[in-house]
């Protein structure tokens, strides 16, 4: 087989595994006609058709390096597709193993202890004492979005990341995006791409949102996040060089990797610290009715908060791994996450679905932006956008990029 029969047929095996699981097929902008099948066909059947496209496609020998880039991508995505039909299929791997067999990485062993520190910075940073979870639920309250201005505020935040990434991908003229706000859902957002340079951005409006959503929010699902990502691999991937395996994006595999870490790591390539402080102030603040004057404190707190992005992945595991029950993580959450009692149980029904998936957030963001900064360094904004930019329309897993 051809690298290019090898990818149709990849192509069409995701579309197969997705019809045991809905939400394995995240987009997909391939022919109408791959997608017409209809009869499910059995998980051993699909099994041994990875098994096979593995062989096939480990057999090849590719004389140009751009060739060899793609066949590794390929052979670690499909490595994950058949991890996850063994999944399907009822084998369970602990949470180290299945997010390295799924996403191809591995989060740091971490430990309570890792977190007793920065949670006694943010003790003496916060006004106030008592219940660390109590006092920041009660800080938070006074940069909460109104429901009535939530639309002008994310509106804002989502033209500036526009605006800002225009400036340095060059973005189709027909791309577009819609906003939607919707409840009862396990995630805060969500990218739906429908293809031809467009997608559905859905906000999850259950809980209340803080004025640094909007931009986490704006830049993560659109600009230069999930929206720019995807138009990117179909423009320069799909239609350009006809690299089909790329005309589909199954969630549970490393593309995911890539897909949440640019997209995390995009906010800071957008809104450098200063930057961000000054549009946030002038402009955010403002339409959301929340003084500017307290910015600063704010914003010395987000980054004490974001020190303990990793205790999600620690609660994780122990969960997933039988060492806690529900109500021990839900706990643990609140402890070391500092999510109030329903947060952390919405995180823990995520957690639940989702599995190792949570890796992808914070690994993948620390990945993404150490490959990006030991080409481009920390102070060049234009050269950082190239190889960020490149790396977009040049996909690679967490291994290809520590490499």
């Amino acid at each position: 087989m051809t690298l290019n029969q090898i990818a149709e047929a990849y192509v069409k095996l995701v579309l197969s595994v997705g019809l045991h699981d809905d939400s394995y097929v995240d987009a997909y902008y391939g022919p109408t006609d791959w997608k017409n099948q209809k009869v499910k066909q059995a998980l051993n059947d699909l099994l041994s058709h990875a098994d096979f496209l593995l062989l096939q496609l480990n057999a090849l020998s590719l004389p140009l390096e751009d060739e060899r880039q793609r066949q590794k991508f390929l052979q670690l995505q499909l490595s994950s597709v058949h991890a996850y039909i063994n999944q399907l299929a009822g084998t369970h791997l602990l949470f180290d193993a299945e997010s390295l067999a799924l996403y191809d990485a591995q989060s740091p062993p971490l430990t309570e202890k890792d977190f007793d520190l920065i949670l006694l910075e943010l003790d003496q940073l916060l006004p106030g004492d008592g219940d660390l979870n109590a006092r920041l639920s009660e800080y938070h309250r006074d940069f909460e979005i109104p429901h009535d201005k939530l639309d002008a505020v994310f509106s804002a935040a989502i033209n500036e990341a526009r605006a800002r990434t225009k400036k340095y991908i060059a973005l189709p003229e027909e791309e577009n995006f819609k906003v939607e706000y919707v409840s009862k859902q396990i995630w805060s957002a969500y990218n739906w791409y429908m293809g031809n340079s467009y997608s559905l951005i859905q906000v999850n409006t259950d809980f209340p949102m803080f004025i640094n959503r909007a931009i986490d929010l704006a830049s993560h699902e659109g600009y230069p996040g999930h929206h720019v990502f995807n138009l990117l691999i179909e423009k320069h991937l799909v239609n350009d060089k006809g690299w089909m395996e790329y005309c589909i994006y199954p969630l549970y595999s490393p593309m995911s990797f890539l897909a949440e870490g640019s997209a995390n790591y995009g906010i800071e390539v957008a809104f450098p610290e200063v930057e961000r402080m000054l549009f946030e102030k002038n402009t955010l603040f403002p339409l959301a009715g929340i003084a500017p004057d307290k910015a600063e404190l704010y914003y010395r707190v987000q980054a004490v908060l974001q020190k303990l992005s990793y205790a999600g992945n620690m609660v994780a595991k122990r969960y997933l791994d039988g060492e806690v029950d529900r109500a021990t993580a839900i706990h643990l959450l609140m402890k070391y996450a500092l999510s109030d009692e329903k947060r952390s149980t919405q995180r823990i029904s995520f957690i639940e679905k989702n599995r190792s998936y949570v890796i992808n957030y914070n690994l993948g963001q620390d990945i993404v932006k150490a490959y990006v900064e030991r080409r481009a360094g920390k102070n060049d904004e234009q050269h950082r956008w190239k190889i960020f930019a490149d790396l977009l329309r040049h996909p690679r897993t967490a291994s290809m990029m520590i490499d």
